[in-house]
């Protein structure tokens, strides 16, 4: 039994202004899931689910943004010149400089349009053939540990793991890294970003639910009710994620 991380969920105040800004920035098509409350966003012609891209849904809740998510993206770029010309044009589409305490760094940290950080990377050798998302990157407070649970978690490749960062990538070589980042910060409310794992089709969703838990999965109520077809989980640092039905 193994799972897919296969898309992020993205909390809004309100899902159609990022949702337009993500899909003109990745250059991906997008979907309204439900008026006024999901639009899907994927890469144009694009069969979900697929190891080649991490998808993205934007979904509207009524809770303000308070504090920096502790995940974001970082967008991959294949030269300085690249770098500055998609900073610019995010620019102009509605994203805002941030300052997260990055200091002197060499990539770029910006807001989309709703306030969720992101980043726009320099040119990174391993970021060559991920496509426009090089990275989900999620904060915690020890990589070695969230490494173990999440190599065992999915059925990708763990790459690197050090006491600053780890790096997972789909065992099949494509799409975008994990990447789980040491960062001094404590969660303190409901992150709104979230990773979504979807077992393959035929699996049983219940029985991955429970491997999850024997390896430090924890239940979490978010107000779900009973009638959604996923189960909400909290990894051993607390960061909530969910397991879609197989498919």
């Amino acid at each position: 039994m193994t799972m897919r991380l296969v898309q992020i969920a993205m909390n809004a105040g309100d899902d159609a202004a990022p949702g337009r800004f993500w899909a003109e920035a990745l250059d991906w098509g997008s979907a309204v899931e439900v008026p006024g409350v999901v639009t899907n966003l994927e890469p144009k012609g694009f069969s979900y689910p697929d190891p080649s891209a991490v998808c993205i849904d934007v979904i509207t809740v009524p809770e303000p943004k308070t504090v920096k998510n502790r995940v974001h993206v970082d967008l991959a770029t294949t030269s300085a010149a690249h770098q500055a010309e998609l900073v610019a044009r995010l620019q102009a589409l509605g994203a805002t400089p941030v300052d997260v305490g990055q200091g002197d760094v060499p990539w770029t940290v910006l807001a989309d349009p709703d306030g969720n950080e992101f980043c726009v990377a320099e040119p990174r050798e391993i970021f060559g053939d991920t496509g426009p998302i090089g990275a989900v990157v999620a904060d915690c407070a020890d990589p070695r540990a969230m490494a173990r649970f999440w190599d065992e978690a999915l059925d990708w490749t763990l790459h690197e793991v050090t006491d600053d960062h780890a790096m997972l990538r789909s065992a099949k070589g494509v799409g975008p890294y994990l990447k789980l980042v040491r960062t001094p910060d404590a969660k303190t409310v409901k992150n709104r970003v979230h990773l979504d794992l979807r077992p393959y089709r035929g699996d049983d969703q219940a029985a991955d639910v429970a491997r999850l838990r024997t390896l430090g999965a924890s239940d979490i109520d978010l107000g779900q009710g009973d009638d959604v077809s996923w189960t909400c989980l909290v990894d051993p640092e607390g960061n909530e994620f969910d397991v879609l039905a197989p498919g």
